[in-house]
């Protein structure tokens, strides 16, 4: 039998982004994920089709499985041949019983990997803007549980030596705890003035900090009702996140924006928007498939050498297209006659990573300017292929065939409606919890509105600004009641982004 292996993997505090390469690589080839209440669940999308997954669910107190159960679970899967995965928030051997996990590996028998993670006691006061150590104040940290085990019959801290033995302090878990905690240290000789942070749900968009001193930090607590997760930072070097405070003060930073686009490509987006700050909820409302029959791509592939031009008005139309050609027995070789046209820059980049050369990008992405950059030669009996999406516009080829250019027109690909959750977001839009919407097509426009319901879309994006990539896609939100707040003078996901936070800067 194939012998499996286990691999305890730190996630990291909640940012997907801080998951090591080696943690990353790791999930993605494991047969069986064991997954504790994570902060940001993104990472389970590396996870290969077909993986196992299970939910140990440890938060709080709430347990899915106790500690025994999953080690038994973790030996059982390992026992039957399978790669396992034990993805745990912070670093494994970081008050994350990590050691504990590993001790049962190898009294088992059973080959372990230990992949360190980013812990929380370095990473969340990193985001809050507060060095650990700093040559003008420490140049020593400590870190110490804010909980301990309740089955203990003492005390395992010393805080004779913890409380001044330290320039910084960060506690863990320590949030039920902070009163006790404020006492201990100020009957031990910590100064009541000393300043204190308590940092909320750290690394991700919802983070909250709060500046107090030990001395009034617990009836700051009470008054704001601060609740859990926290981690809780004491120390003199609290004084620079004024000056340092970088996570909190991106441009949108705390603010849910509403990312309509394909769930394949929605990534690119949702990462820019992630990258100043965002948390982006993706609701898809477009799912990009092949299209019914293949015949008249096949019939067009197999004389592409006849072909003038090539225009590519999107990204999925070099995909399905080229794909289709490879899947034929043909290559990229087959596009040596025509030249070659993208819409835009990503489509462009699309070709250029297949080493197609480009020969025309329009200054402005959308199907008028390609033919405003190609009238200026003679089109007239020109030969010119079109693969692109089923319904879209044929402002385009109309405009090339009125020219004179005999124009084949190919659906390489269509756009769907998906199932998603309109009911949660319907709910987010009413509590006003959703910023700002974001449409790069006009086909997620039709697609948002026909599965929110005409009236329930016009009344819950009354108020919410509408990013609309570009004026076809503005145009068909206007078509139904909703009017366009923010849209780039370049029609690109970049510029959507950069005209959106524009906008929030001036608000």
């Amino acid at each position: 039998m194939k012998k499996g292996k286990v691999y305890l993997i730190g996630a990291g505090p909640g940012d997907p982004g801080l998951i090591t390469v080696k943690g990353l690589a790791c999930l993605k080839k494991a047969d069986v994920v064991i997954y504790d209440s994570l902060d940001n669940e993104e990472l389970l999308r590396s996870v290969k089709e077909g993986a196992e997954r299970v939910y140990a669910g440890k938060k709080g107190g709430d347990h899915a499985l106790s500690q025994e159960q999953i080690n038994a679970l973790i030996i059982r899967k390992a026992t039957e041949g399978k790669i396992v995965a034990r993805l745990k928030g912070g670093d494994p051997f970081i008050f994350g019983r990590g050691g504990e996990e590993a001790e049962k590996m190898a009294e088992a028998g059973i080959p372990f990997e230990i992949i360190p993670g980013v812990t929380s006691a370095i990473a969340v006061p990193a985001y809050a803007g507060i060095p650990l150590t700093h040559r003008d104040f420490t140049s020593t940290v400590a870190f110490i549980t804010g909980h301990e085990d309740p089955s203990k019959d003492e005390s395992k801290i010393s805080w004779d030596k913890i409380a001044t033995g330290a320039g910084t302090l960060v506690f863990l878990m320590g949030a039920g705890n902070l009163p006790t905690i404020a006492a201990e240290l100020m009957k031990n000789g910590r100064d009541p003035e000393t300043p204190v942070a308590l940092i909320r749900r750290g690394t991700l968009p919802e983070q909250e900090t709060t500046i107090g001193k030990l001395a009034t930090i617990g009836e700051i607590v009470r008054t704001k009702k601060i609740k859990p997760p926290l981690i809780i930072l004491v120390g003199e070097v609290v004084g620079l996140r004024d000056r340092l405070n970088w996570f909190e003060s991106l441009p949108f930073f705390g603010k849910k924006i509403l990312v309509t686009r394909a769930r394949e490509q929605a990534s690119d987006l949702s990462e820019r928007l992630r990258e100043l700050g965002a948390m982006p909820v993706e609701f898809p409302t477009i799912e990009v498939i092949p299209p019914e029959s293949w015949a008249d791509v096949d019939h067009c592939a197999a004389q592409m050498a006849m072909y003038d031009w090539v225009i590519f008005t999107s990204v999925n139309g070099v995909k399905f297209f080229l794909e289709r050609l490879f899947t034929l027995g043909r290559d990229i070789r087959d596009l040596k006659g025509p030249r070659v046209c993208a819409i835009g820059p990503k489509t462009a980049e699309a070709l250029e990573a297949l080493k197609i050369r480009v020969d025309f990008v329009p200054s402005e992405y959308r199907a008028e300017a390609i033919f405003a950059g190609l009238r200026n030669e003679n089109l007239k009996g020109k030969r010119i292929l079109i693969p692109r999406a089923k319904g879209a516009r044929d402002v385009l080829p109309k405009e090339l065939e009125k020219a004179g250019a005999l124009v084949d027109v190919v659906e390489v690909y269509r756009t769907v409606r998906s199932e998603g959750n309109a009911e949660g977001i319907k709910n987010l839009l009413r509590e006003r919890a959703i910023a700002a919407i974001a449409f790069t097509s006009s086909s997620t426009v039709s697609n948002f509105v026909e599965m929110l319901g005409v009236q329930e879309a016009q009344k819950l994006t009354a108020r919410i600004p509408i990013a609309s990539i570009g004026p076809i896609t503005a145009g068909k939100a206007r078509s139904f009641g909703i009017e366009t707040t923010v849209m780039p003078q370049e029609y690109t996901i970049p510029a959507l982004v950069d005209a959106l936070a524009e906008y929030f800067k001036k608000k």
